[in-house]
């Protein structure tokens, strides 16, 4: 288990400095300027033991020698400083251009994702992969590079000029020095599993308040307030524990290195004091010594917190690889044909296709449709109408068997092509932030002003758009606020309208809007379905008498197809169907 563990560290680190090689200038130029801050800062103790040593008593003190010390450390100090400054402008350059490229590709991957991946992941979850985690990236390792660097080279450093002062008493510094590296690596081992842990028990606490905000009506209406808010002081009990664990393993960092560093300071204090009266030592180079050894110490301090951080930025890159490092949706054929002259010839062949291996849900399915034909899709819920219309518009590849327009298999053509022949308007409203038009025009975004209104009058909403505050360029969001769940639609009808494709998948496109703009709403429709291919999921088996061929599925086959007229003759599931909704209408 731990091999593993350490095995999968190693593996995203390697990608962090793939990440970090793209970028490698400003690592180097980082470096040298940790080093030129780290030499000044270390020569500074020397120029100070020298003017220590040139004060030898009372009225032997050598002024002149004193005062050049003393400039040479303040341009000392004053180098240093700016070199600090460079170096941190570098580091912050350079983590935010690698968590830009971060996010850009864990965005892109959304993009590409099979449509499964998406429904089986709470949004909430994704989300703060893409924003929690990759901030909680950024601050490990700006951290890490600006004290991970300067860290080292100032224990390399003062390393150096330790031994250019006392070979023996740098030994005593170098033997106390490993317990440093025990402390941290004990630390290092603990704390990543435990920051892991946090990262993915707060991916679960955001997709549950994620999930509660867009549901609160439900939650509300249902009376569900006490069993979310209980399942979230669960989730946060379990958070609290998690950083409670984590915070613990990491705050015991500080005083342990802080021990380790009075070992040090101890020990060179007293081979230093007896270095001194051997007369091996001066007492200047006494005081420079102490301040070396204070400052070599000083980094494993800090290492020691960036190795805490470290390991939570490590866990937080680890869950956003994954998500980038997730299989997209099945590729492109190499040539895949662009679709055009649609005329509306579809067909299906021996489809099958499940979810869930081992669970069937449509299997030899066949279908053949002429253009211009309206096919209406009925059947119980979970007979797998969705899912077929998930699979002519190839959200999902089927399992076997093969679907194709205009006798080109849909998987030998281009996904942007298929769907752009298709107009679609489903029983759930998409829109998103922006105005008015721009929502219209989502599907044809040249459209001319005067497109985009006779869209809206065809759908019927052209006259409550022109009762709004700025009519066409008002300003909506997401979640259409303000807007009726039935104005939402006849928005996403207005699209449709605009663009005119060649075939059409209406699923409940009507379900939001009152009885007598629906029958507005079917006329308009009746008007764009001719010479088109339509394909129409119901509940509702009123609003598809007019259908050229309706298709009964049950258990994800065809039971039955025909006419509404042929099949009520015929007695049948439909008939059955048809005839409880009458009976539910009358009750």
């Amino acid at each position: 288990m731990s091999e593993r563990k350490n095995t999968g560290q190693r593996k995203t680190l390697k990608k962090v400095f793939r990440y970090l090689g793209r970028y490698r200038i400003f690592v180097v130029i980082s470096t040298m300027l940790a080093a030129i801050s780290v030499a000044l800062t270390l020569y500074v103790p020397k120029l100070t033991g020298y003017a220590v040593d040139y004060i030898v008593g009372p009225g032997q003190v050598s002024f002149p020698d004193v005062f050049r010390v003393m400039i040479q450390i303040g341009i000392c100090i004053m180098v240093t400083a700016l070199a600090q400054w460079l170096m941190n402008v570098c580091n912050n350059k350079m983590t935010y251009q690698v968590v830009r490229d971060i996010r850009n590709e864990a965005f892109q991957k959304i993009e590409v994702l099979p449509l499964k991946y998406i429904d089986s992941h709470p949004y909430g979850e994704v989300v703060s992969r893409v924003i929690a985690d990759v901030d909680q990236f950024a601050d490990g390792l700006l951290m890490g590079f600006t004290q991970l660097f300067t860290g080292v080279v100032t224990i390399v450093g003062t390393f150096g000029f330790m031994l250019s002062v006392n070979v023996k008493i740098t030994f005593v510094v170098v033997l106390i020095t490993p317990v440093s590296f025990l402390v941290a690596n004990f630390i290092a081992k603990k704390t990543f599993a435990m920051f892991r842990q946090q990262s993915e028990i707060r991916g679960e606490q955001t997709g549950l308040i994620d999930e509660m905000i867009g549901s609160q009506k439900v939650v509300q209406t249902f009376g569900q307030g006490r069993k979310v808010t209980k399942e979230f002081d669960e989730i946060n009990e379990r958070m609290g524990k998690a950083y409670l664990r984590a915070t613990f393993f990491s705050s015991i960092t500080n005083p342990s290195t802080r021990f380790v560093n009075s070992l040090v300071y101890t020990g060179v204090g007293i081979a230093g004091a007896f270095a001194v009266i051997n007369g091996s030592l001066t007492v200047g180079q006494l005081s420079s010594f102490l301040s070396y050894a204070n400052q070599y110490t000083k980094p494993f301090n800090e290492i020691s917190g960036v190795v805490t951080e470290f390991q939570n930025a490590v866990a937080c890159a680890q869950r956003i690889f994954d998500l980038i490092e997730e299989e997209p949706q099945m590729p492109e054929v190499h040539g895949a044909v662009e679709l055009k002259d649609i005329k509306g010839n579809v067909a299906a062949e021996n489809v099958a296709f499940s979810y869930v291996p081992g669970q069937k849900l449509i299997r030899n399915f066949n279908l053949k449709v002429r253009p211009g034909q309206r096919i209406a899709i009925v059947g119980p819920t979970g007979c797998g109408k969705t899912t077929l219309i998930n699979l002519l518009m190839r959200f999902y590849d089927v399992n076997g068997g093969s679907i194709s327009v205009e006798k080109i298999d849909i998987r030998e053509m281009t996904r942007r092509s298929l769907r752009a022949g298709y107009g679609m308007v489903l029983q759930d409203t998409w829109l998103k932030t922006g105005t008015i038009r721009d929502n219209i025009a989502m599907g044809k975004p040249d459209a001319s002003d005067a497109e985009v209104v006779e869209a809206a009058k065809a759908s019927y909403i052209h006259s409550f758009i022109k009762r709004l505050p700025n009519g066409y360029d008002t300003w909506i969001t997401e979640d259409g606020e303000g807007l009726s769940q039935g104005q939402k639609q006849l928005l996403c009808i207005a699209r449709v309208m605009l663009c005119r494709p060649p075939m059409l998948i209406l699923d409940e496109a009507t379900s939001s809007i009152d009885t007598r703009t629906e029958l507005r709403i079917q006329a308009a429709f009746a008007e764009l379905m001719k010479g088109r291919t339509t394909f129409i999921v119901a509940h509702r088996l009123s609003t598809i008498r007019e259908a050229d061929v309706i298709l009964v599925m049950k258990d994800g086959q065809i039971i039955e197809q025909g006419s509404h007229e042929s099949l009520l003759e015929k007695g049948g599931f439909y008939k059955h169907l048809y005839e409880s909704q009458w009976e539910v209408g009358k009750s």
